[in-house]
């Protein structure tokens, strides 16, 4: 497909919004021209005849955005989402490229498992699927997996997300190894022995409901654990999720000194509080749970100052029969892809607090800087992954609309602006809001 996006609204070089026509082709993005190009000259010098023109009059066209943690639950659990809903999901949400958990069932811990992800993801819409492959066998914390095998199968990372590592020296032999094959060590962190029985932070909310609490130092007794194994084996250290100011303040120190640690945020942890759970609604149930005002203002302010380096969703479908099961037993989780952008762009940019230009980089540059990837740039022969967003439209959040099998979410009814309208990988149209119709 060659595409003519015309009269785009895209970020310069100094925040500012230009207006833009951008040619894709074979994949990449051929040229890109200033909004005061004449459309019928770079028309009349196609070669290619067929072309499809979008007139992108008023809407933004960012780079795809790239979700470096999530979970699409398949193989072993398609009743809360499969591959192909996943990406359907993804791409709604204006993500083109995405990265899945290994906590599947069986946890993808073998090389055929990997290829399985692959190969469901080649036949789903054409959102990109990275798969995670797992540091131990079933994630049981006892037996390193064959990580040369994983990685020649197409793993580009390991963690055992979902648990974290208990034994220390296992995860040093894992970083160990990782680092010689020159790849990352993805971490959940958290201490199983602080949180068995738990389902939210420990908080007055905990305690009027009489729930045991998950404590900050839960999570950030790994990360400075870990810290200190990534400075000793030089393995690119990466940590999930991060909740705490605890941790943020183990981040800050780390790269201060220069260990290899990156690490990321997810949008809930960046709005709501323990204060604002407004009952036992178990779609209000996450791990990391919800914490403490404080750390709600460390989390932000540390993805403003670079000690967490992007966002991500941790998108996390389960089945409505699933969350029915009450605060204590249902699984911990919410949906991520389809608020995302819409609930960053209105609680942050509109009210002024952070640019527009930061929240696209943190979604598009700064994950493809971390992880290596070829994507996250809006230039000339980079691959056409494109996001259309209307940062004007209005509406409330409505679970029933999701592509997601998964509608658990405590965002329901929230009146959002910034809506995804298209998303575009390797130059073709994956999702649009509306229908697209070749033109010659």
């Amino acid at each position: 497909m060659t595409l003519f996006i015309k009269n785009a609204n895209v970020l310069n070089g100094q925040g500012q919004l230009e207006s833009t026509h951008v040619w894709v082709e074979s994949g990449k993005i051929k040229a890109i021209f200033p909004g005061t190009t004449s459309i019928d000259e770079i028309l009349v010098t196609a070669e290619d005849k067929q072309i499809t023109q979008i007139d992108a009059s008023g809407k933004l066209l960012t780079p795809g955005l790239i979700d470096m943690h999530v979970h699409l639950r398949e193989p072993g659990f398609e009743h809360k989402e499969t591959i192909a809903t996943g990406t359907q999901a993804a791409a709604k949400g204006g993500f083109t490229t995405i990265a899945c958990m290994p906590n599947t069932k069986p946890v993808t811990d073998k090389p055929e498992v990997v290829q399985l992800v692959l190969d469901k993801a080649a036949q789903a819409n054409g959102v990109k699927v990275l798969p995670y492959a797992a540091i131990t066998y079933n994630e049981l914390g006892r037996e390193l997996t064959d990580f040369a095998a994983l990685k020649q199968a197409g793993a580009i990372g390991f963690t055992d997300d979902g648990v974290g590592v208990q034994n220390a020296q296992m995860m040093k032999d894992a970083m160990a190894l990782a680092a010689s094959m020159d790849m990352p060590v993805i971490a959940h962190c958290e201490d199983d022995s602080l949180v068995v029985g738990a389902a939210v932070a420990e908080s007055e909310f905990a305690r009027k409901h009489g729930l045991k609490g998950i404590p900050n130092e839960s999570e950030a007794i790994h990360v400075g654990r870990d810290i200190l194994l990534a400075e000793a084996t030089g393995v690119h250290y990466h940590v999930c999720h991060v909740s705490t100011e605890q941790s943020i303040r183990l981040i800050r120190m780390a790269k201060s000194i220069g260990i290899n640690v990156t690490a990321e945020v997810c949008p809930h942890h960046l709005i709501l509080s323990s204060e604002d759970i407004p009952g036992l609604d178990a779609n209000w149930k996450m791990n990391p749970p919800l914490r403490s005002p404080r750390d709600v203002e460390a989390c932000i302010a540390a993805l403003e100052d670079g000690t967490l380096d992007m966002i991500v969703t941790d998108h996390a479908p389960h089945s409505a029969e699933e969350k029915a099961k009450g605060m204590e037993l249902a699984p911990f989780g919410i949906t991520g892809f389809e608020t995302a952008f819409p609930l960053l762009y209105t609680q942050f940019v509109k009210t002024g607090r952070w640019s527009l230009e930061m929240l696209v980089q943190r979604m598009t540059a700064d994950p493809a800087r971390v992880f290596r990837l070829e994507s996250g740039r809006l230039e000339k022969n980079a691959p056409a992954d494109l996001t259309l967003i209307d940062l004007e439209e209005e509406r409330a959040v409505d679970p029933a609309d999701f592509a997601s099998k998964g509608k658990n979410t405590p965002f329901t009814g929230w009146k959002l602006q910034g809506w995804p309208t298209m998303t575009i990988v390797d130059g073709q149209v994956v999702w649009s809001q509306e229908v697209i119709t070749p033109s010659a």
